[in-house]
């Protein structure tokens, strides 16, 4: 029987030193070709986050928390169901009141901040009036639409919070500037605020030294791969390297990394700034709100000691057994959820090929790759692998997370999310 204590991983200090137990894909094939053990490939190859590999390693690994077959199935058909009747897309993610309804640069430069700091807004209070929330357009924000509101609320006054030029110079960007920004309208105030303050200081460095000041370079260097994007953003920043060792293997879990891709895809409908052609090979973000709801669907399971740890509102250190697996198996719950779908509905893989999202957020099949009104110009765009839509692994996530929020609203959990205090998410 498992202990009551999460047991905290072992540090591998070879992996620790940056030696990885897999192998490299990519560096594998450059050294087989120099040594010349293979042709060179006539094509590169195609970047992988390994993300899903990773979580299936945790799942199969698990001790305290496992999957339920019968509930994976019943939570696909409810979630395709629900999702076809409510027409659930890209255009839901434009629906929230606070996110961006530009397409510019500047917006780029919103969510890439919006991710750099969206981690940790649980609180202990019991009281939800005495919750850390941020007062913005005559209403109370809490939990990651605080982060959001906070955002607006200092570009209305004039503070350029978006902006990596900003957040280095500490002169103009001061702590007290930053407390200000983030100004509570309780006596609480933001979780791990000095950790979201070195968070903008870090990235604003690579940014502006790397980058050239701007995101959308990140965005032009990953040629129009979301797992490019994904590698690059988590190889580069520091704190995107969400990454963690389970039974001596190093496993990549990158949350904020792949729903930064994510949120790019969403807000610019696939197109523009947000076009990927392999935007599926994006997994679901592992927090603590999707656990919560794949619990609360019947897919997730809890040794009884874990369920009970939980239930008692104690934290679960990051980095521990227990923490490892509850975000692996979610990670790869929601594959086999996805599977499920395409499996009982061909036309949910058929149509991210094929559609196209409408203003009023429905899809809408063509008949063929090609569109009504396309210009020559724009045809010479097909050159490029094609963008996908319909039911993958990001609106399963932004689904449930919705789905959730709203169950938490009714006072309807059937168990309240684990807490761990961590910048991953």
């Amino acid at each position: 029987m498992p202990s009551l204590e999460p047991i905290a991983s072992k540090k591998n200090e070879s992996v620790e030193a940056g030696f990885d137990d897999d192998a490299d894909p990519e560096l594998v094939e450059l050294l087989r070709q120099h040594f010349g053990l293979g042709a060179k490939s006539s094509t590169p190859a195609s970047p992988e986050t390994r993300v899903l590999e990773g979580a299936q390693y945790v799942f199969d690994n698990a001790i305290d928390v496992a999957l339920s077959p019968a509930g994976v199935k019943e939570a696909a058909e409810f979630i395709w169901l629900r999702m076809q009747k409510t027409a659930y897309s890209t255009q839901t993610w434009l629906e929230h009141e606070l996110h961006p309804k530009t397409k510019d640069e500047g917006t780029v430069d919103f969510i890439f901040t919006m991710d750099l700091l969206n981690f940790s807004f649980w609180s202990e209070k019991q009281d939800e009036s005495e919750r850390f929330c941020i007062d913005y357009r005559g209403k109370k924000w809490t939990g990651y639409s605080s982060l959001v509101a906070a955002l607006q609320r200092a570009l209305d006054e004039g503070i350029p919070i978006t902006t990596p030029d900003f957040w280095v110079n500490e002169t103009e960007c001061t702590e007290e500037v930053l407390k200000h920004v983030f100004r509570s309208a309780t006596d609480e105030e933001i979780p791990m605020f000095k950790e979201r303050v070195q968070c903008l200081r870090e990235a604003g460095d690579v940014l502006c030294n790397e980058f050239g000041g701007s995101f959308a370079n990140c965005i032009d260097s990953a040629d129009y791969s979301a797992a490019g994007l994904v590698n690059l953003v988590a190889e580069s920043f520091d704190c995107f390297r969400d990454e963690t060792v389970f039974h001596g293997r190093r496993v990549r879990l990158y949350k904020r990394a792949q729903i930064l891709v994510a949120d790019l895809w969403a807000c610019f409908n696939g197109e523009d700034y947000g076009e990927f052609h392999d935007i599926d090979k994006i997994t679901m973000f592992a927090d603590y709100r999707i656990p919560q709801m794949l619990h609360q669907l019947g897919c997730l399971r809890y040794a009884p000691p874990l369920e009970s740890h939980i239930k008692s509102l104690k934290e679960i250190q990051p980095g521990s057994n227990w923490e490892i697996e509850m975000r692996g198996t979610s990670i790869w719950c929601v594959e086999l959820i996805k599977r499920e779908i395409e499996k009982r509905h061909p036309e949910a893989k058929t149509a991210r090929k094929t559609s196209v999202s409408e203003p009023d957020g429905h899809l809408a099949q063509a008949e063929n790759s090609e569109q009504p009104g396309d210009t020559e110009e724009h045809q010479t765009e097909k050159d490029r692998p094609q963008r996908t839509y319909g039911v993958n692994a990001i609106l399963i996530d932004f689904f449930l997370y919705d789905t959730m929020k709203e169950l938490e609203q009714k006072k309807d959990e059937s168990l309240p999310h684990h807490r761990t205090r961590s910048i991953w998410y």
